[in-house]
């Protein structure tokens, strides 16, 4: 049994806890997978990096709107793999040679599970191991879910793990699933080359995550993108290796060379055997823990998608930063909120997010009021020819305090960073709106004319 000052498990955000502060302490870091993470290797830097490139193909496509005349010859699909993945492999293997280069931190390459309280067995390629310290923590993240119609098929498929690698652009690539992950990688594909059709069982894409104004406009737009089959659900998976054929709920008989499963993702307690640890989960598999990150064992904390009720990498980060700092300073400890939490989806048109829908607001009660303020009304929208976007704002009608904020259009995940600031430190949308100067003619004014349309009651300004 080796033991040690402090156990890693995760080599993601996990791993980015680790910094000088630890100086002195025995820390084992044990992972199963490449050093850095979903994130690094399989999720949002790979994914923007490919939405990056697919916009860049479709502003050719688009450029006689600007009445300019270009025309895209081509797409080299490997070249850009190459030049996304050379870099982020590289990446990871430098992560992981540097923590093996230090004289504090042991790394375990395998899988881990709790055999009691702070003790483990590492399963590694030399054998087993056995592991144990005072204190834990468990960032081992999740994995994409796939469905047992697709599973119990015994045909190929991919998930977000693995499409971003694949050898060849599909030319019939039908993705199974409706929400953020979905709609990143069906704009990557679609841009690059592939026919997409989208099997999504909601009537609308992106409905359990967005604003309903927001994810009814981008089914609108992407109805003349990729083909939608809605309301829909995968009956059957049959066929042969590159000629599946996709059997829907209605009858309805699709084929396709790839299928993406991207229906969502599960945290790996499962896999960890966290219940001998007295390491306690909900439901749906993610790890309890309390406002300090602290799981139901003592000694042991959790953060990222493991544990998360928002599993974003930014989120992860922040709660990261609390778990380093409650392990140092056990007497000061500092809590995670997640009263502010922004989102985008990296898609063509861009969407952001923070706060309440309008939707939410309505099942709350709130007597709220709402303001929506198009691209096409500012001069910059005017320069980019925009004609879809938005950016849509919800306020306590009495108190004036920002509610929530939505935006669908160029630049998203930028523009909606001030309402991010306003709504995380209590400011009224009037402060926001008058107090600073915004830039003229940034597009940046959409969001100030939004804030300045909303009907609120005088004592709230």
């Amino acid at each position: 049994m080796r033991r040690h000052d402090l156990i890693v498990l995760g080599a993601g955000t996990g791993n980015a806890l680790i910094d000088d502060r630890f100086a002195g302490l025995d820390i084992a870091l044990v992972s199963a997978g490449p050093f850095g993470g979903t994130c690094l290797n399989a999720g949002c830097i790979p994914s923007k990096m490919l939405a990056a490139t697919a916009d860049v193909a479709d502003s050719v496509r688009e450029s006689g709107r600007h009445d300019v005349d270009a025309e895209l010859r081509g797409v080299r699909w490997r070249d850009i793999r190459r030049r996304v993945f050379d870099r982020l492999d590289a990446a990871a293997e430098e992560g992981e040679k540097g923590r093996r280069e230090s004289e504090q931190i042991t790394v375990y390459r395998g899988t881990a599970r709790f055999t009691g309280p702070r003790r483990l067995t590492v399963e590694t390629e030399d054998g087993p191991v056995e592991i144990e310290a005072e204190r834990i923590v468990i960032a081992a993240g999740g994995r994409p879910v796939v469905p047992p119609v697709v599973a119990d098929s015994g045909l190929p498929y991919e998930t977000s793990d693995t499409v971003m690698r694949l050898e060849e652009v599909p030319r019939r690539l039908v993705v199974l699933g409706g929400g953020y992950i979905a709609a990143e990688l069906s704009h990557v594909f679609h841009s690059l080359g592939s026919r997409v059709t989208v099997i999504e069982q909601a009537d609308r894409l992106l409905a359990q995550q967005q604003d309903e104004l927001v994810s009814q406009t981008f089914t609108d737009l992407m109805r003349d993108e990729w083909d939608l089959r809605l309301g829909r659900e995968l009956a059957e998976v049959s066929g042969s290796p590159g000629d599946l054929r996709l059997t829907l709920d209605d009858g309805t008989e699709l084929t396709a060379d790839t299928l993406l499963v991207a229906v969502g993702r599960r945290p790996n307690s499962d896999r960890l055997g966290v219940a001998a640890a007295g390491v306690e989960t909900g439901e749906d598999g993610r790890i309890t823990v309390d406002e300090h990150l602290r799981t139901t064992a003592d000694g042991v904390w959790a953060l990222g998608d493991i544990s998360t009720q928002v599993p974003l990498k930014h989120v992860a980060n922040r709660e990261a930063e609390i778990v380093a700092h409650n392990l140092l300073h056990p007497d000061d400890r500092r809590t995670m909120t997640y009263d502010a939490v922004p989102s985008a989806v990296f898609t063509r048109p861009q969407i952001a997010q923070v706060g309440l829908t309008e939707q939410e607001a309505r099942e709350q009660g709130l007597d709220h009021a709402v303001a929506v303020h198009r691209y096409a009304d500012v001069a910059y929208g005017w320069a980019l020819e925009e004609t879809d976007g938005f950016c849509k704002v919800l306020a306590d009608r009495r108190t004036g305090r920002l509610l929530g904020a939505h935006i669908l259009g160029p630049q998203a995940a930028t523009l909606v960073q001030p309402l991010v600031i306003a709504l995380a430190n209590g400011m009224t949308v009037r402060e926001l709106a008058e107090q600073p100067l915004w830039i003229h003619p940034a597009l940046t004014e959409v969001v100030e004319n939004a804030l300045k349309d909303l009907d609120l009651e005088a004592d709230g300004t």
